[in-house]
């Protein structure tokens, strides 16, 4: 994606991303936060303590924030580093959701996840947060579904 487009994401996605990411908000403290494929830094402006980690180098030149470049499938953060952790409508561009997922788990206590609906890798995903994490509330946001979960 190159920086055009970034800026291009953020005009034409901010409003819903920061619904979605408000919405997280509401369920989880405002405490050490890392979001996972964070992108341009949408969720900086919701949560206070965000550390953001991305793999696209693009996206991360627009995002103003505490970020980095890297994969959700190995996250350098120790063990339950985070409060919490997030991803916004990111876990389907993961190369491995299965890894990403337990990678988040193992950073994090608690997780916000959207997971956009129209993926046709959302029912794997969806069947991998509930066998890996305690789900709490699913929260139908239109174009995609709001997992707030605890570690099993």
């Amino acid at each position: 994606m190159e920086y055009t487009d970034a800026r291009k994401y953020n005009t034409l996605r901010e409003e819903e991303q920061v619904k979605k990411v408000r919405i997280i908000r509401e369920e989880l403290e405002d405490t050490k936060t890392l979001d996972v494929g964070c992108g341009t830094g949408i969720s900086s402006g919701v949560f206070s303590d965000v550390m953001g980690i991305d793999p696209s180098e693009e996206l991360l030149q627009h995002n103003t924030h505490q970020c980095m470049i890297g994969k959700a499938e190995a996250l350098p953060f120790d063990d339950n580093e985070f409060d919490n952790v997030i991803a916004v409508t990111s876990i389907h561009n993961f190369e491995d959701i299965e890894k990403g997922l337990l990678e988040m788990r193992r950073v994090g206590k608690h997780f916000g996840f959207s997971i956009l609906k129209a993926s046709e890798k959302f029912n794997d995903t969806v069947t991998l947060i509930r066998k890996h994490f305690n789900v709490s509330k699913e929260i139908d946001e239109g174009i995609d579904v709001i997992f707030i979960a605890q570690k099993n």
